[in-house]
């Protein structure tokens, strides 16, 4: 084995063999926590230096060295963690007598969930910045169909016209729910654990709130047990990512059926699909399959994070150490489907014209029986009857609903539930009209294209101020990671004038 592996030897415990330190090691998952773990040491010994628990001369060595170190350095499979490897590596630039003072006032523990909430931070930027995207996406398409008649379901069967950009805002308005739930979490996200230690703080004098300065924290993590031995904000935002996830799998599925030739309702792009290795005619959803299987994922990495963390005592313990992998692989899974679905919408092909389809032609049988209510004063659990009994009527014969005479109409009133009527064949038309049907349900929130031109402008606006918050978020990392860089070159120019 490597030196490496005997910095935490020769103590209370002595050789440890190769295959277990293998079994226990994060080195895999924690190539992702490099950078930040590089960042906390240098804030680390810049407040130690401060503090004047180092001398100026051992801290700008040990920055100097820190700010040498490569962030994307591929780590030794062999190395237990993240920590000791900086440490190694940091040891080999200035020695072991100065290198070993990097560990002061510090534990892997406070380490190890600073460093997670630091790259989570910035996932949840990224991931917030697809999900406007996405939304944006959606938007612009949503404007070019917001009098593009297309059929909703309800039970997989056809039930009222609506419009295809009043099916787009229902996107919209999901995403908005999980974007909110991601700007939420962010604050309880951005809390610095460091000197919280193993468990208990630590004797040195330390400032903890210079440490959180540092690294672009909002505030401390105040309570040490509870800043090393908690994992919900993980288990939150994996929560989070299940709902987003449960959205993204329903919007592919939308897809996935409204593509298949029984619809005919979208097209996707070529690009995203696949043919049959057999079968030449196919034009298989490949991707949005793909899509909705991995957010199956998602949902099963929540559960087993969960599962992992409702049984452990309080403090920290190396279980945790194998939830954080699942948490890296949900955000990169609902991130990457997330461009995917957002590259499809803006290529989607639309059938204007879906409503000649036969299997369409009741989907406006709702407002013909409110249109008895309105004109002829019939109750509604009677009109409902009426035009019921009217449609199986049409069906038994082969007709469509275009062809409902106002004869038949009458007739079937009385005979299903006793009334004479006389309805007017202008008053039929007008009412099983799609385009009309669109048009009259103009109550807030509905189809018409005005209300939907109204939604889509609010919408718009909506995605702007999410986009002003985001670059306010990332600005203050910027801010913070700037302040850091300033302090280290400061002590790396101290210890060349002292040269």
């Amino acid at each position: 084995m490597k030196e490496l592996s005997k910095l935490l030897r020769g103590g209370r415990i002595g050789s440890a063999r190769k295959d277990v330190v293998e079994f226990t090691s994060s080195i895999k998952s924690d190539q992702k926590l490099l950078e930040a773990v590089i960042k906390i040491n240098q804030a680390h010994v810049t407040m130690l230096t401060e503090q004047k628990i180092i001398d100026s001369k051992m801290g700008a060595k040990l920055l100097q060295a820190l700010a040498e170190l490569d962030p994307k350095m591929k780590l030794d499979a062999s190395v237990e963690d993240v920590h000791l490897a900086v440490e190694e590596e940091v040891n080999k630039k200035v020695g072991a007598e100065t290198g070993g003072n990097l560990h002061i006032a510090k534990s892997r523990n406070d380490q190890v969930a600073t460093a997670i909430r630091m790259t989570l931070r910035e996932n949840l930027l990224d991931l917030m910045n697809h999900v406007i995207k996405l939304q944006e996406a959606l938007i612009e398409l949503a404007a070019e169909h917001t009098e593009t008649l297309f059929p909703s379901y309800t039970h997989l069967h056809p039930a009222q016209p609506v419009t295809f950009a009043h099916i787009l805002v229902s996107y919209v308005d999901a995403l908005e729910r999980s974007l909110k739930r991601l700007e939420e979490t962010y604050p309880r996200v951005n809390l610095c654990p460091m000197g919280a230690g193993a468990i208990a703080t630590t004797s040195f004098p330390i400032n903890r709130n210079r440490t959180a300065e540092l690294l672009g924290f909002s505030k401390v993590h105040e309570n040490s047990i509870d800043a090393v031995g908690s994992r919900d904000f993980i288990l939150e935002t994996s929560a989070n990512l299940t709902l987003l996830a449960v959205d993204i799998s329903r919007m592919a599925e939308d897809l996935i059926i409204w593509s298949a030739p029984d619809f005919g309702i979208v097209e996707l792009p070529a690009s995203f699909a696949f043919t049959s290795s057999i079968m030449p005619q196919k034009k298989n959803p490949d991707v949005l399959e793909v899509v909705r299987a991995r957010m199956s994922q998602v949902l099963g990495n929540f559960l087993a994070s969960a599962t992992t963390m409702k049984a452990l005592p309080s403090g920290y313990n190396l279980d945790f150490q194998e939830i954080t992998p699942k948490l890296w692989e949900s955000l990169e899974t609902v991130a990457d489907s997330l461009c995917m679905l957002s590259e499809i919408v803006k290529n989607l092909k639309v059938n204007k014209n879906v409503f000649s389809k036969p299997v369409l032609e009741f989907a406006t049988t709702t407002e013909l029986a409110n249109m008895l209510v309105k004109k002829y004063n019939v109750p509604f659990r009677t009109s409902h009857r009426i035009v019921g009994a009217a449609v199986k009527t049409l069906l038994d014969k082969k007709l469509a609903l275009s062809e409902l005479t106002p004869e038949l109409l009458n007739k079937t009133a009385k005979d299903s539930a006793g009334i004479t009527l006389a309805v007017k064949l202008a008053d039929i038309k007008h009412s099983v009209d799609p385009k009309k049907f669109v048009e009259s349900h103009k109550t807030m929130g509905g189809p018409a294209p005005a209300e939907v031109k109204r939604m889509l402008k609010n919408r718009k606006q909506l995605t702007s101020q999410s986009k002003m918050n985001l670059k306010e978020k990332k600005g203050m990392l910027e801010k913070a990671d700037n302040q850091l860089k300033s302090v280290v070159q400061r002590y790396s120019l101290l210890r060349h004038e002292k040269r």
